[in-house]
């Protein structure tokens, strides 16, 4: 036995996981990666550390609304021990050109894609090896002159409320609202979003959506 606790594991295996962002979407012009791509950059990793890597998920109901509910999970073959990590993707009650079983299956990608995610540490900004990185790194650090408050604190409320009443309205959850902040802003959340960037989330939220399901019209 090897003794190794499942986070010590996991810690190495997210420390070494490079999973690049090798797909490209022409509609959206941006590139992303899928959940083959983290499988397929995970299972050896997970192998060497005496990882089994599971990834499963299950259709619930949240209102009029139903979700796929992704989990995925990491358990060390010696002690039994396990972590895992869950994330949602909401699915739309028809899709033109899709049957039924092809929407949940594209959910289910999504869903699966965020979980593992979540479990590995992935997020959308720039690798930390990359010239731009450090080149951004070593730029010294310019005196900042007060921030002026003109009305911005107010703006970015009403923007965030829109939003807010955008996914009640849609049935739309935080977590795939913190996934498409990374997916077309490179940030981790809205707070760290700006406030023309909020704005355009929350014109777009729909469309975002059914882009990152497979479901563009």
């Amino acid at each position: 036995m090897s003794g190794k606790a499942v986070y010590a594991a996991l810690l190495a295996v997210q420390q070494n996981l490079k999973a690049p962002k090798g797909q490209y979407n022409s509609f959206g012009k941006y590139k992303y990666r899928s959940c083959e791509d983290i499988l397929q950059a995970a299972r050896p990793l997970c192998n060497e550390n005496g990882l089994v890597l599971t990834v499963s998920d299950e259709i619930i109901s949240m209102g009029a609304r139903y979700y796929v509910k992704a989990t995925s999970k990491v358990t060390d073959i010696a002690t039994g021990e396990s972590v895992e990590n869950v994330a949602y993707a909401r699915e739309d009650d028809t899709k033109k050109g899709m049957d039924a079983a092809q929407i949940t299956g594209a959910c289910s990608s999504y869903a699966r894609k965020y979980s593992l995610c979540g479990l590995f540490a992935i997020d959308d900004n720039k690798d930390v090896d990359t010239e731009e990185y450090q080149g951004k790194k070593q730029e010294p650090k310019q005196s900042q002159p007060p921030a002026v408050n003109n009305g911005q604190d107010e703006m970015r409320k009403k923007a965030l409320h829109t939003l807010s009443e955008k996914m009640q309205k849609q049935g739309i959850l935080k977590e795939e609202v913190s996934a498409l902040a990374g997916v077309y802003y490179n940030k981790l959340s809205t707070k760290e979003m700006s406030t023309s960037e909020i704005c355009d989330l929350a014109n777009n939220l729909e469309r975002y959506i059914a882009e990152q399901t497979g479901q563009t019209a």
